[in-house]
């Protein structure tokens, strides 16, 4: 069981990190017209529909918003042994020649995002593609990073963190979480 070591984020910080993340977008990409949000489930879609809602506001445009689910292209399903849990991937625009933002909760180790990228590209052939997270924690085993990043939170490989979202979980935090921690009382195996 994972303890609670640090709250890093609460519901404002979550709040001014996604406003100051919509403003980076929208200056690197001198505006709106080229680009589409796509989150990726589940709680980047949350997230995205967020960050879209405040270019949208900035800009006075509407946006195109897509969620990804990337369950079949992970690299570790086979070595999981319960069925993978499918969501609906939604994404209902051409993507080609757009400025995909894509946005995730946690960049970890950037197997998500191999995936993601794997899943945007059967889509079409978009112009660019920026990755947008939350939290990036570190831990690289793929040669991936953030074009815009909320809150770099170094931690230990045994180290959690845990994004809550109000839509999913009723409130917005970001959680450092301890490692976790064996049972105090292991069963006797001895006959």
């Amino acid at each position: 069981m994972r303890r609670l070591k640090a709250q890093i984020m609460d519901t404002v910080g979550v709040d001014r990190t996604l406003t100051r993340l919509a403003h980076e977008i929208l200056e690197r990409n001198k505006g709106a017209e080229s680009i589409v949000i796509v989150g990726i489930r589940t709680r980047g879609e949350f997230l995205a529909e967020r960050i879209a809602r405040k270019i949208e506001e900035t800009e006075r445009v509407e946006l195109k918003i897509g969620f990804l689910d990337i369950t079949l292209y992970r690299d570790d399903l086979l070595g999981k042994l319960e069925q993978p849990q499918l969501k609906s991937t939604e994404i209902l625009f051409n993507i080609n020649g757009k400025n995909v933002i894509l946005i995730d909760d946690v960049l970890y180790t950037g197997r998500t995002i191999r995936a993601a990228l794997d899943a945007l590209i059967d889509f079409g052939r978009p112009r660019t593609i920026q990755l947008a997270v939350l939290v990036d924690r570190g831990h690289r085993q793929l040669p991936i990073r953030a074009d815009y990043v909320g809150k770099n939170i170094p931690t230990t490989a045994d180290e959690s963190i845990r994004v809550h979202v109000r839509e999913a979980d009723g409130e917005d935090a970001v959680l450092l979480m301890n490692p976790e921690e064996p049972d105090p009382c292991p069963p006797d195996h001895t006959v």
